[in-house]
């Protein structure tokens, strides 16, 4: 996987080469604007990866539009928040990398503003340990930032290549979701929902193309690559790296099955995502979890070979059992389909086989997934059933469908379920009867209290921030006693791996006794996340692809400037 002998002939020359065409392209245009010659490969078809697919915010401690708008927050609150979501310094989530993360990344907002990316700040969108007991230096009004929609029909012919939102056509921005999900609850909702609907149908007798969320940040990250002559090879993948004197000097590139020997004089950028796709590393990696990656909502090409070329030069790597965990459901088509705010919203909750609630639901999605693993070692808990009465149904959207829209192909105990009764739905779903019926009848004391006395739902900003403000007391804790019920299955999937390749503060790849490999450098999801096991606010994995991608590139563009000058 390695090639360790000297290559007398390359047949592309470049200053940095990288590998894959998500974050990656911040650190690729961040290359160019500095001077350098980039190269980017990206081996799906289509560009964009995970990230395309992904809600496209990036969480960004104290970053320029907080500063703009008032919001109060500081390196040193920032870092506060990590030491106590994250935990105490460890190689992947070094107190260095901490300091790169937050200093670095407004560099980054502020080169990529001045390139021409329309920001926004996503108000209210709290982080997700924010005001939840035990945890401080969160941001209840939010840290996180994305991208302004974009016109696809600037990429011009590039635009076939884009790979889709998951919003399709529909011009809506991930933040507003929360406040769309109550459309028939508030008049805030309804006003959010006229805006999305507004904008969309503006876009369209204009006819514009507008790109939201992932598509928006990766759309005009391309368009400056594009107008700046950067070649972007699609269906081109990584075969090999090229050493010389222990220094990665350049790669063997395959390109619809033609070898490509490229030469990468400041270096090689692994920005390929993880290995969410890969049924073999999942289960080599996995430890007890029972994955194979079949719950997986990610790009098909997160498939994780650049991780293990890299391996085989010596990098180390951590957290490789770890991923970006969220619940998911499975729809009757073996689609499978996320389940985030709706966990915060009233008259619903999540249990195991016995019947059992055995965590907070509305924590973040990561924290859920992890929760149902770890629960599944001593009682059945995946599946873990999602339960509602029938106003959660009324009220509230379900897997993207409008509130109490459900095809009648959805109605299958593999996906949602209904009964007349708990003891009914309890029965056909194989869950404990005696069990659910206690669960909810204390479940239902906290919701007329307000305060849930086992697992403090509702307390943290993120989860009323998803839960419903127009119900009292608290906005997500509602009685289930109104039938009909409903039950969905849930499974611990994920939308990216976040163990991978150990990097320091410059993004370059260390080997197992720490130090750099030169000429080496990874980001996102091919690394050991600097996030640790959590997942501190939205959009900290993109965050850490695209900063840690601009990171490298800076990394070279000073070394090669060191080298001319010398």
């Amino acid at each position: 996987m390695g090639v360790r002998s000297r290559m007398s002939e390359w047949d592309y020359l470049t200053d940095l080469l990288v590998v894959g065409s998500g974050g990656g392209l911040a650190g690729a245009l961040t290359a160019a604007a500095s001077g350098l010659d980039t190269l980017v490969v990206e081996k799906e078809d289509l560009i964009g990866g995970s990230t395309a697919m992904s809600g496209g915010v990036i969480w960004l401690p104290n970053n320029p539009l907080m500063v703009e708008d008032g919001v109060t927050d500081s390196l040193e609150q920032g870092l506060e928040y990590f030491e106590s979501v994250v935990g105490p310094p460890t190689r992947a989530s070094s107190l260095e990398r901490r300091h790169a993360y937050i200093e670095r990344g407004s560099e980054m907002v502020q080169l990529l503003r001045q390139l021409g990316l329309r920001f926004l700040r996503c108000e209210g969108y709290s982080d997700y340990y924010a005001g939840v007991r035990g945890y401080s230096g969160g941001v209840a009004r939010g840290r996180a930032i994305a991208c302004d929609y974009f016109d696809a029909r600037l990429l011009g012919p590039w635009q076939q290549k884009l790979r889709a939102s998951f919003t399709g056509g529909i011009v809506v921005f991930t933040h507003e979701s929360s406040r769309a999900q109550l459309v028939i609850r508030t008049p805030e909702g309804a006003r959010v929902v006229a805006r999305i609907i507004g904008r969309t149908v503006g876009g369209r007798l204009k006819g514009e193309m507008r790109l939201t969320n992932g598509a928006a940040l990766i759309a005009p990250l391309l368009a400056q690559l594009v107008a700046r002559g950067v070649p972007v090879w699609t269906g081109t993948k990584l075969a090999e790296l090229v050493l010389e004197n222990g220094v990665v000097v350049g790669a063997v590139l395959d390109r619809r099955g033609k070898a490509i020997r490229v030469r990468a004089r400041g270096g090689v950028l692994i920005s390929a995502g993880g290995f969410s796709r890969n049924g073999s590393m999942r289960e080599k990696y996995s430890g007890e979890q029972p994955n194979s990656a079949q719950w997986s909502l990610t790009s098909p090409g997160d498939t994780g070979e650049a991780i293990e070329i890299a391996m085989s030069l010596g990098a180390a790597t951590d957290l490789m059992d770890e991923a970006w965990w969220i619940p998911t459901a499975v729809r009757p088509n073996g689609a499978s389909v996320f389940v985030h705010g709706e966990r915060c919203k009233p008259f619903s909750i999540i249990v195991d086989s016995g019947g059992n609630r055995y965590f907070n639901e509305a924590v973040s999605y990561m924290e859920a997934g992890q929760r149902m693993y770890q629960r599944d070692k001593t009682v059945s808990a995946i599946p873990s059933w999602f339960v509602m009465d029938s106003r959660y149904r009324h009220c509230y959207p379900l897997a993207f469908r409008r509130p109490g829209i459900s095809p009648k192909k959805w109605k299958t105990r593999d996906f949602i379920t209904k009964a007349s009764s708990l003891d009914e739905l309890a029965v056909t779903c194989g869950i404990d009867p005696s069990g659910l019926r206690a669960t909810v009848e204390r479940f239902n004391r906290f919701a007329l209290s307000g305060n849930d006395e086992d697992f403090h739902r509702g307390e943290g900003d993120h989860e009323r921030w998803y839960g419903d403000d127009a119900h009292k007391p608290n906005p997500c804790l509602g009685a289930i006693e109104k039938p009909p019920f409903y039950a969905v299955a849930l499974y611990p999937g994920d939308v990216g791996t976040s163990g991978g390749l150990v990097c320091d503060e410059h993004s370059r790849v260390l080997d197992e006794a720490g130090t750099p490999i030169p000429g080496l450098y990874a980001s996102g999801n091919a690394t050991a996340s600097v996030m640790g096991r959590t997942y501190p606010g939205a959009g900290a994995s993109i965050g850490a692809s695209a900063i840690f991608s601009y990171i490298s590139a800076r990394h070279v563009a000073e070394q090669l400037g060191s080298a001319d000058a010398d």
